[in-house]
């Protein structure tokens, strides 16, 4: 099954799509999505739009993992993340896409074990967990990766939960 997950922003959207086969997590892609602040506002969250529609139809996830908006200090940035946000997950319920959202205490509680974990911690597992050589960078992909390994973790909980009903 494709994982498609998601850490949603104005400036850099990560991306990172990866294979859950049983307990094996495989990656597939990764990446940023970037728009210029020195764009109209309505054209960044096209941009947004047209390219998770693009991974979508590309890549055919069974589902997306979104990272929720948690707390912000900054209301703007809030508005603006909610804003991208609401755009990505347009793009996958337009495509009937199942869409999955975690808070980042969630992601790293899954990912770590520790849902207070640095930047960096984060960085070290989805590396470990993904057998990567070195820990991927833009930060942005990293955290998309460790939502869709959040998801994987949390569709099989799901699963046995189901069974044992």
């Amino acid at each position: 099954m494709l994982i498609l997950g998601i850490d949603p922003g104005l400036a850099n959207t990560g991306y990172g799509i990866i294979n859950h086969n049983g307990n094996s997590l495989q990656i597939v892609t990764y990446g940023c999505i970037v728009t210029s602040s020195n764009k109209e506002y309505s054209g960044r969250l096209n941009k947004i739009y047209d390219k998770v529609s693009e991974l979508i139809e590309s890549y055919k996830p069974t589902v997306m993992a979104v990272e929720e908006l948690f707390f912000c200090k900054n209301a703007k940035t809030a508005l603006n993340v909610g804003q991208a946000r609401g755009v990505i997950i347009l793009a996958g319920s337009k495509q009937n896409i199942k869409i999955k959202e975690y808070t980042p205490l969630q992601i790293k509680q899954a990912v770590t074990g520790f849902g207070y974990a640095k930047k960096d911690q984060v960085q070290e597992m989805v590396k470990l967990l993904l057998n990567l050589k070195k820990p991927l960078y833009p930060d942005d992909a990293a955290d998309a990766l460790a939502a869709a390994i959040c998801c994987a973790h949390n569709l099989k909980t799901d699963t046995l939960e189901r069974n044992s009903v």
